[in-house]
């Protein structure tokens, strides 16, 4: 009886831990990852001070909600310039066909004292092309 008891306590306490393992599927899986065009870069001061962080916002629209922001690829050319291209992740799942704009942003803290031209990837050969003075 003893050992009937445990085998069948051991059984049930398995039991609840297999059910409690929650094996979720609500999520969709990233197909694929492609670049997007910045539509449109904000700025908030073309002059800062060396050692000191600004952020400065992309805007992109995407063509659904299966899509969103993924990454930047952040180029320096020079020491003076920097080449940024944004990309997307497209998902699997089911989503709204409605196109939406989101911001994105990168963080860039200068260690020398120069002009920094960003050139922003704006589909095609185009890019949109910002300086900031570094004092």
């Amino acid at each position: 009886m003893k050992k009937s008891f445990s085998i069948g306590f051991s059984a049930m306490v398995l039991g609840l831990f297999l059910t409690s393992c929650n094996n979720d599927d609500n999520y969709n899986t990233v197909e694929s990852v492609d670049r997007i065009k910045i539509d449109s870069v904000r700025i908030i001061n073309d002059t800062m001070d060396v050692f000191t962080v600004q952020s400065i916002k992309t805007y992109s629209t995407y063509p659904s909600h299966c899509q969103g922001f993924y990454g930047y690829d952040y180029i320096h050319g020079d020491n003076l310039t920097r080449n940024v291209t944004a990309y997307k992740y497209i998902t699997d799942g089911p989503c709204t066909q409605s196109s939406y704009t989101a911001a994105s942003q990168i963080n860039f803290s200068p260690q020398q004292k120069r002009t920094y031209t960003f050139k922003f990837w704006n589909g095609d050969n185009s890019w949109i092309t910002k300086t900031i003075v570094v004092e």
